[in-house]
């Protein structure tokens, strides 16, 4: 039996989830009630579930809303530098349950609701997550977001209010069918529309060239209209804001139809504006040239930058005139950070600004821009990097060709001068690439535009500096950091897994919420018994709620002692979900075999969404459900063995099945992932990572040690000399029986056997085509996987657990407050500080002058 707590543990307890005091539960009930009555005009005799939600969500930000003024105030009268994140992606989930164990009201909005006669969990599955993000891109950015306002940075987030954000996944007959995802249909209490700060966005249109200056004429508008959300630090009275803009047509948008009789058509025509805001491409490390999606990527950057200047200008303490005329100091006091290229017309539209609207000198105009720019590179992908044509920027964008075409032209000078004679180098180099259609080369913009360019993990930084952007690094080696990516410990621990949060905060005290290196004094506790029970106590309670989950949403009974062997990220070729399937079906084979042998019962769920366009990752699924279907209705398996598909993977589904997880598959190709976050929210819930020397996975060995990791496979110089040498996958075929009947049993119709050649293009691929998954790996990767199915430490639960407080110890790295507080020192000239600032209902605050902008 584990210890009784003492009275201070159970204060601990209690206070990582915040203290239900009677005042404050009076207060929640009191305003949830005023808030059904006044906000929502209901009675609790007509109200409906999503009403009461409604009203418990504007009770808690209620709680946000001084704290929110305040925290502008703040800034006004202190006049910090501001960093201005810019991303088309913010992965941000659901808001609820984060901003109440940000603000302390867990316990307290708990208690308010059970005494209301509500159940919390309930309310809090009616909110819609914003899915306005494809995977890791965009809630990395969401972690950020949470950083920046827990570490007191001025910091602002700016991106699209899509209407439509990632589709919703359905399985159906096996396959992945995409619905719309409707998030905003109910309405969403957390966003304050600004229609105060719209701002117009130009397209099309010609540019003139005066004795004034440049002007670009005869343009199409289209309206910004910014939606304001809050952004709570961890109880520090910190809120910061992210801003996503929404297309509005303006009134006069096409009337000139109406002297003609076409009124109607003329309103009609008013969607083809708003169309830019309308949905998310749903397309994760692939670049697709089209048309609207330059239009929502030169949106975005158009109405932010205006917002930018507007507040630079009038924001010198506190004053609401515009104080600053001169834009020369615009690097001390701004921060623009490009969370890779699709806001890389930043560059370019500053430069525009700064040249045709504040006429300075170009030599000026470009030492302001590149010190205020830095970019993020997230993926060494070729197919991923955005190069978009010419003959489209000249038509929506001619002023911005132009800059561009300059910027490339004075660049080019500089190497050549550097290496004269060298065209080869000039080509490389160039932003403008030639060919059939001559491209503009976004990367290489952002590169030459910015003061800094970083990879997101040590590996990946050391890849693009040897090999996608060697000649760049060579020319400039200063510019060239890396920043390993992070992850919030408030909602991927404190909020999604509070039984593993409490029982840490029992040893080591609750400051590691706010400080994750402190997880490192948890190596004090490795042997003790206590510990080591009560982690694996917190682990089954998770596992059995996900068990219920499964049951209620998928009808399949599993066995909750069985090891949760999961791999959840999108559905791509490099992230290798087929290997992980070539090894189910290995797994399969051995216990059909061998029924009699002790087997570890195993549950092995993998879950994402594919492209819409992406058929070979369509057909992955596909044969992931067909090898389901065979495996799990398999007598003579039973529950050693089942294999689930996840449907609709997303935010609040990571946050359930992550926390009960034992074996996090993080399996792709070295070389290939630039870092991951899914691995990192594996390890700090105590999940054994098994997977390559890739991405964040180098630095998580380093961390935890990497006998506490399950590595296999070729690391990146294995690759590389394969890729020289050459791949002969018949070769693997035919010298590994197990590998050689896993294929056979694929292409032979064996998991369909309604229609055998329906996997016919993943076999030939594999065979013959495979950039990613090469086979050869997969004898080392079934000598260390498939053991585990047996045995190793699974026959030994305690020596299992250690490790497993070795992977969350070595944790601390990978807060998303240390990469943030590195951005901050090391590229945006900042310094981060964990002071609170006074609280709303600070006496000091009543004469202050009331700011939110």
């Amino acid at each position: 039996m584990p210890k009784p707590l003492t009275d201070q543990e159970k204060r601990k307890q209690i206070s990582v989830r915040g203290l239900a005091g009677v005042e404050n539960v009076s207060d929640l009930k009191t305003n949830f009630n005023r808030h059904l009555h006044f906000t929502l005009v209901k009675d609790r005799n007509v109200a409906t579930k999503r009403d009461y939600y409604f009203a418990l969500a504007n009770t808690v930000r209620d709680h946000l809303v001084g704290r929110w003024i305040r925290t502008q105030q703040h800034y006004y009268e202190k006049d910090p530098k501001r960093v201005y994140y810019l991303s088309l992606e913010f992965y941000m989930g659901r808001t609820l349950q984060n901003t109440m164990v940000n603000l302390a009201l867990e316990n307290a909005c708990d208690e308010a609701t059970y005494q209301l006669g509500l159940d919390m969990e309930e309310l809090q599955d009616i909110e819609e997550d914003a899915g306005l993000g494809n995977g890791g891109l965009g809630r990395l950015a969401a972690c950020f977001l949470d950083s920046m306002a827990s570490l007191g940075l001025a910091a602002y987030g700016y991106g699209i209010r899509y209407e439509f954000g990632i589709f919703n996944q359905k399985i159906v007959n096996g396959w992945q069918v995409e619905e719309a995802d409707d998030w905003l249909r109910y309405g969403n209490p957390w966003e304050k529309a600004r229609p105060e700060y719209m701002r117009p966005v130009h397209f099309y249109g010609r540019v003139e060239h005066t004795p004034e200056g440049v002007k670009w004429v005869d343009t199409q508008v289209v309206l910004a209209l910014p939606y304001d959300t809050p952004v709570p630090g961890y109880r520090n009275n910190v809120v910061n804001t992210m801003r996503l803009w929404s297309a509005k047509a303006p009134c006069d948008f096409n009337l000139k139809d109406f002297n003609v009789g076409g009124y109607i058509q003329a309103v009609l025509d008013r969607n083809l504006a708003e169309n830019i805001s309308r949905v998310l491409y749903p397309n994760d490390n692939f670049f697709e040239g089209k048309e609207l999606r330059l239009k929502q990527e030169y949106f975005v950057v158009a109405a932010t930058l205006q917002d930018i200047v507007r507040r630079f200008k009038s924001s010198k303490f506190g004053s609401t005139e515009v104080v600053r005329v001169d834009l020369s100091t615009l690097p001390d006091k701004v921060a623009i950070q490009l969370n890779d290229t699709h806001p890389a017309l930043a560059i370019p539209e500053l430069m525009r600004i700064l040249l045709d609207t504040e006429h300075q000198t170009w030599e000026k105009a470009w030492d302001i821009v590149t010190r205020t720019c830095a970019y993020t590179n997230h993926t060494v992908l070729p197919e991923a990097l955005e190069r978009w044509p010419i003959d489209l920027f000249q038509n929506l964008l001619p002023r911005h060709l132009e800059i561009i075409f300059e910027i490339n032209r004075r660049h080019l000078e500089r190497i050549a001068n550097l290496y004269p004679g060298d065209h080869d180098r000039l080509r490389r180099m160039s932003l403008v690439e030639e060919g059939d259609q001559k491209k503009i080369n976004m990367a290489h913009l952002c590169i030459v535009g910015s003061h800094a360019v970083n990879g997101v993990a040590r590996i990946h930084s050391d890849i693009i500096k040897a090999t996608l952007f060697k000649d760049f690094y060579e020319v400039d080696p200063h510019k060239f950091q890396n920043k390993t990516n992070g992850i919030t410990p408030r909602r991927w621990l404190v909020m999604c897994n509070p039984g593993l949060a409490e029982v840490i905060a029992e040893r080591i005290g609750e400051d590691y919420i706010r400080d994750l290196g402190q997880l490192k004094n948890l190596l004090e506790f490795v042997d003790d018994d206590s510990l080591i029970r009560d982690i694996a106590k917190v682990k089954q309670e998770n596992k059995l709620k996900f068990s219920a989950y499964l049951e209620e949403h998928y009808k399949v009974k599993i066995n909750p002692n069985s090891m949760f062997d999961v791999q959840v990220k999108r559905i791509h070729e490099y992230k290798r979900q087929l290997l992980n399937c070539l090894h189910i079906i290995t797994l399969y084979n051995r216990i059909k075999k061998e029924p009699n042998k002790n087997w570890t019962p195993r549950t092995i769920m993998i879950g994402g969404k594919a492209a819409p366009g992406y058929h070979t990752a369509k057909l992955i699924i596909r044969l992931i459900t067909a090898v389901g279907d065979i495996v799990n209705h398999d007598e003579v398996v039973g529950d050693r063995l089942k294999v689930i598909f996840l449907e609709n993977y997303k935010v609040t589904l990571a946050e359930k099945i992550i926390p009960a997880s034992d074996l996090s598959e993080q399996i792709s190709t070295a070389g290939t992932e630039a870092s991951g976050t899914g691995n990192m929210k594996f390890m700090l819930n105590g999940a054994l990572t098994i997977g390559t020397m890739d991405g964040a996975n180098v630095e998580m060995a380093e961390e935890a040690g990497e006998e506490n990791l399950f590595i296999f496979g070729m690391r990146v110089d294995d690759v590389d000399a394969m890729d020289k040498n050459g791949y002969d996958a018949m070769e693997y075929y035919n010298r590994i029986p197990e590998l050689k009947l896993a294929m056979d049993q694929i292409a032979g119709g064996y998991f369909s056997p309604d229609q055998h050649d329906l996997f016919k293009d993943i076999v030939n691929m594999l065979l013959h085509h495979d950039r990613w998954v090469k086979m050869l790996i997969f004898l080392p990767s079934a000598m260390v996987l498939i053991p585990l199915s047996s045995d190793p430490s699974q026959q030994n639960p305690k020596e299992w657990t250690k490790m497993v407080i070795h992977n969350i110890a070595g944790c601390g790295k990978f807060s998303s407050d240390r990469t943030i507080s590195q951005y901050a020192r090391e590229i945006w000239g900042m310094e981060p500080s964990l002071e609170r600032i006074p609280a709303p209902d600070d006496p000091l605050a009543e004469n202050m002058h009331i700011l939110l902008t």
